[in-house]
């Protein structure tokens, strides 16, 4: 664990795609903390309400930018007729939806939080007591 938090954050405009229209460009903005080290929040503004976050593991967008990454409700690839976008699949009880977004964006914000957190070394920024204090206070 070292004492410096550290937040990386990107601003991206992912495109959501609907079968009868055309992409509807969505503004996001990527974060990564040192403080979670293993997790990459995206924040999509949708409108006037709140943002929508999707908490997603690194690694699987990192895997994503190579190839198909993810099962269940977040799967990322490359879109096969255009390797410079990546294609983000989320799905949820209240729904679902496909976005694309551009892999060299995607890909110079992760860079960045690999210089910061190696990757393999994700346990040694971990602060246990502190994890361990927040769920102690939760249950009060």
């Amino acid at each position: 664990m070292r004492d410096e938090p550290t937040i990386i954050r990107e601003p991206a405009t992912f495109e959501l795609i609907t079968p009868d229209s055309p992409p509807v460009p969505v503004r996001v903005e990527l974060s990564y903390s040192n403080r979670d080290p293993y997790a990459v929040q995206a924040s999509f503004r949708t409108g006037q309400g709140s943002p929508v976050d999707w908490v997603f593991a690194r690694d699987l967008l990192a895997d994503g930018l190579l190839g198909p990454a993810g099962t269940g409700d977040v799967r990322v690839q490359p879109l096969a007729h255009d390797p410079g976008r990546i294609e983000v699949e989320l799905a949820s009880p209240s729904g679902h939806a496909v976005f694309t977004t551009c892999a060299t964006t995607l890909a110079a914000f992760l860079d960045r939080t690999f210089e910061e957190v190696p990757p393999a070394t994700e346990y040694s920024w971990l602060d246990f007591d502190d994890a361990l204090a927040d769920l102690l206070t939760a249950r009060d």
